[in-house]
Formats: C-alpha cells, structure tokens, sequence
C-alpha cells in the first residue's frame, strides 16, 4: 500500500477523528462495528491492530516436503515455518511416509523445537502443533536457560580436557543440541515480537527495535555454545602425554573464557554501558594470551596430532571471546536511548 495522507478532523468539540483507508479496511477484513487496537510505541507513532477473536489467531500452513531434497533439507523448510510462528505444520509428503521417515520427523521435532508436538500422523500427513505461549516463557527466562547451559557446558569441557574424562566431554557435546533448540524457541519470539508491541512488552522485550539486537546476541551465544563442542570434541581426540607443556595455558585460557561470559552476562542483565566495556576490554586481553599460548605450541615438540587439536580448541577460545565482544557491543547500543525516544 502506497503512504496515504489524511486530515484529522474535530468531532463532538472534543474528538480528533481520522478516516481509514478503504483499501486497506477491505484487505484486513473490518467492517463497521468492529474493534482496533491502538499501541502508541517508543518513537511516538501508533499501531494500528484489527482485534480478532482468539481463535482467528491461530496460523496453520501445509508444507508438501520434497522426494528429491535430503532429510535435512526438508527439516529445514519445517524449522523455517516453526520461526515464522505458524501453531499448526501440516506436514505432507507425495509418496506417504513409511513408519521410519515418521518416527524420525517425530523424534527431530522433539529434540530440536520446543513447545511443538505430533498432534496427528497418517500414512500420507503428519500434523504439528505449538503448546507454548510466548508469554509463558519469556525472553530473559530462555537467554537465562540458554546461558546456564553454556556455562556448565564450558565447565565440563575444560574439566575433560585436564581429566580425560571422555564421558563428560560426550555429554558436552549432546547438550549443544539444547543450545540450538533455545536459539530457534527466542528466534520465534523475536520474530512474533517484531509485528506486535503487546507481545513484545508480555516477553520482556522493552523496545521493539531492540529485538534486532537479542538477535544477535542469541546467536552469538549459540555460535559459543558451537566452539564449546569443538573444545570438547577435541579434547576426546587428544592423547595428552605428560611432557605436552601447553595444556596449562589451555586451561588457564578456558577459565578465562568462562569468567569474561559471566561479566558479558552481567552487562547485559543490567544494560550497564560500564560493565560491557570492562567485558570488552577483558576479551581483548583474551584474545591476545590466547595468541602467545598459540606461538607456544607451534612452537613446542609434541605429536602433531595432539598439536592440531591444541589449536583448534584455542581458535575456538579466541572465536568465544569475539562473540562476547561482540554481546558486549551490542549491549552498549541497547543501552542508549534514541532521541526523543519515550521510556513507555
């Protein structure tokens, strides 16, 4: 719809009337008697919102998967309308499904998107429906479960690499899958947020601009929780023989990380611009011990092997202090009230 100008007219000695688009009233359905939401936002402009009957909200899709797309291919398609925020998935493939494609298009959906169940299955359609509402979870409670995670994560990855504990270091590596699934559950609750200010104010946005920011952070995040299975990983693949030097300064090196995502944690509760540049400061430091620990190992005699490894868990230490630079950054931005910005 093209911008459309119109004259606010007095009505009654007291009321300031404006007119509707007509276009516009036909596309959304509205006829007289009817009900709009006005949601006055930060930058003084208002929302215009037709108020539907609960059950009009629910947004249902049907997605015909592909015979020639890989299995992941086509997840990727039901990941897809699970971010868009449909409540209903009508998943249907040409052929029908064999017992085997159900179960694993049940199991994936399970583990990987919360709040979204198999209501319904049949030979030739599987039926997906969200439980969860927004409000029931808000934005600060899943960065709060998400953040909790990383850090046992990042705990238990330093751990198995001193204790050769390759138990510990596979648990890491299962529970970056839980990582993932919160990364996806606060990418739906931007994207619903971003269209609606009622909603964004019941999840603990604030300010609708500063959802493109917790977009950000929350995958800066995820791509933590990513470096720490590397670091896990990595560390089953490590012989660790007595003499290798380096193991030390990997250590010290995790511990730090783990410190400098607490402090970026911190400053992001809070949105203290102080607090965020201490965290940049301290991942600047970081980074560069990260570097002599690096020229250390390159340059010490140890199995090639064992080197390899080395420095793919310190590139994945110098790639955690960049992302909680980065959340530091962004922290800082959200922290700044916009001119004539208004604290609703």
């Amino acid at each position: 719809m093209k911008e459309e100008k119109r004259k606010i007219q007095l009505t009654g000695g007291s009321t300031f009337t404006v007119s509707l688009p007509i276009k516009w009233a036909k596309d959304v359905g509205i006829k007289q008697g009817d009900e709009l939401s006005l949601v006055q936002r930060t930058d003084n402009s208002l929302i215009l919102t037709p108020v539907r009957d609960k059950r009009e909200q629910i947004k249902s899709a049907e997605l015909v998967l592909s015979e020639q797309e890989s299995f992941e291919g086509n997840f990727r398609c039901i990941i897809a309308h699970y971010l868009v925020g449909y409540d209903i998935i009508k998943l249907l493939f040409p052929d029908g499904f064999g017992a085997d494609e159900r179960k694993r298009i049940k199991d994936e959906v399970r583990k990987r998107l919360i709040g979204m169940e198999v209501v319904g299955e049949s030979a030739g359609e599987i039926v997906l429906k969200s439980f969860l509402k927004y409000e029931d979870f808000t934005l600060r409670d899943a960065i709060r479960s998400m953040s909790m995670i990383i850090l046992s994560m990042q705990e238990d990855a330093i751990a198995s690499l001193d204790t050769r504990d390759l138990n510990l270091a596979a648990n890491v590596v299962e529970r970056d899958n839980e990582i993932d699934r919160f990364y996806l559950l606060i990418v739906r609750q931007l994207k619903a947020a971003m269209s609606d200010s009622e909603l964004a104010k019941k999840i603990g946005v604030g300010r609708q601009r500063d959802s493109l920011g917790h977009r950000i952070i929350v995958k800066s995040m995820e791509r933590i929780g990513d470096h720490v299975e590397n670091i896990a990983k990595n560390s089953m693949m490590m012989s660790l023989p007595g003499e290798f030097k380096g193991l030390e300064g990997i250590k010290e090196a995790g511990v730090s990380a783990k410190t400098l995502f607490i402090a970026t944690l911190a400053s992001l509760s809070d949105l203290d611009i102080k607090k965020a540049n201490e965290a940049i400061k301290a991942a600047t430091i970081l980074s560069d011990a990260v570097e002599e620990i690096n020229e250390r190992i390159l340059a010490e005699e140890c199995s090639v092997t064992d080197k390899i490894h080395a420095l793919s868990i310190l590139a994945s230490l110098g790639r955690i202090a960049k992302y909680c630079e980065d959340i530091a950054e962004v922290t800082i931005n959200m922290g700044v009230s916009v001119a004539g910005e208004l604290r609703l």
